[in-house]
């Protein structure tokens, strides 16, 4: 998802605009979590980016977007950016893991 969201409209409440665009980040992840991982990967990982505009995004994790919306909201900013891709990841080994195939 690569979306520029308005919070500040006429005639409509900032605070449900931000409520709506949280709910829509929330669906979106939700349902590509549910999709069907490649067999390799054991989980949905993903890369995020959040600022005013595309130029001015930087990088996130998954779970510090909403305080950013809410950053954001504080801010009074009149939009701002979210992007969201899923990928694919597989668990990373651990030391006792590789230990047991050397040996």
């Amino acid at each position: 998802m690569k979306k520029t969201f308005k919070l500040q409209q006429e005639n409509k409440n900032p605070d449900r605009i931000l409520e709506a665009v949280k709910n829509e980040v929330r669906k979106y992840m939700k349902r590509e979590r549910k999709k069907k991982l490649p067999e390799d990967a054991v989980y949905w990982d993903f890369d995020c980016r959040f600022g005013e505009s595309s130029e001015k995004a930087e990088g996130l994790s998954a779970s510090e977007i909403i305080a950013a919306l809410d950053r954001a909201h504080e801010a009074t900013w009149s939009e701002c950016y979210v992007e969201i891709i899923a990928k694919a990841s597989m668990k990373k080994e651990t030391a006792t893991d590789e230990e047991e195939t050397t040996d």
